[in-house]
């Protein structure tokens, strides 16, 4: 497949329409898992469709989850950074997902015949780790309510920019929580909240007014 593909003129576009030896698609429903934290990594995945998330377990017990995906998203990348190592978190899909599952020495076989892939691959590799970082500064620095609502914003990502509302994929509040750092009961109290002023919408699910909440993160929504 690697030769049929003609590696030189490879593009990220192809590599994720691709399925070959060392490459197959998978399909995982709702709360189903692609890896858990502490098994072996021996692949990189693209998630094609859907939404799936990213949650790490401490050595006393308590979950986190680190970050939602959608689709153009890569994970397991930790395998490119050793052999015979283990996965340092467990990503589960949110609802039904689709993905490209590449073994490890075929991604390292693509990333070195293919210049411009690898440079796009480490470009969104360096993007995920500042996202990573302004994250952390967020939750250093900003309100448990700001969080929430800069959350939801990144949820809506998958609408189209002109549009003033998104629906997002199902989420509880209780994963909301441990996105942001706080308990269940602040995020329905906020939920509540932005309910109230208008920001979001929800019955069986969230319906984000980007507009509003992007004013909100900007300090310049009244009463917030």
């Amino acid at each position: 497949m690697m030769g049929e593909m003609n590696d030189s003129k490879l593009t990220p576009a192809t590599f994720l329409s691709s399925a070959g030896p060392g490459r197959r698609i998978v399909e995982l429903e709702s709360e189903q898992s692609f890896f858990a934290q502490g098994d072996p990594a021996d692949s990189v995945f693209c998630l094609q469709t859907g939404r799936a998330r990213i949650s790490v377990v401490s050595a006393k017990g308590k979950q986190a989850t680190i970050t939602l995906l959608g689709p153009g998203d890569f994970f397991g990348e930790e395998s490119l950074a050793m052999n015979s190592g283990r996965r340092v978190a467990t990503v589960t899909a949110v609802n039904f997902c689709t993905a490209l599952k590449v073994k490890r020495e075929d991604m390292l076989r693509i990333l070195h015949r293919n210049p411009e892939f690898a440079d796009s691959f480490l470009s969104y590799l360096l993007g995920r780790s500042m996202r990573t970082q302004a994250d952390l500064v967020d939750q250093m620095f900003n309100s448990s309510e700001k969080r929430l609502a800069r959350t939801l914003l990144m949820m809506a990502e998958t609408g189209k920019p002109e549009e003033p509302q998104t629906m997002i994929p199902p989420i509880t509040q209780e994963t909301l929580a441990e996105m942001i750092g706080t308990t269940r009961s602040r995020v329905s109290f906020f939920m509540n909240r932005f309910r109230d002023l208008g920001l979001i919408s929800y019955k069986d699910r969230i319906r984000v007014h980007k507009p509003r909440l992007q004013a909100v993160l900007l300090d310049q929504f009244a009463g917030v």
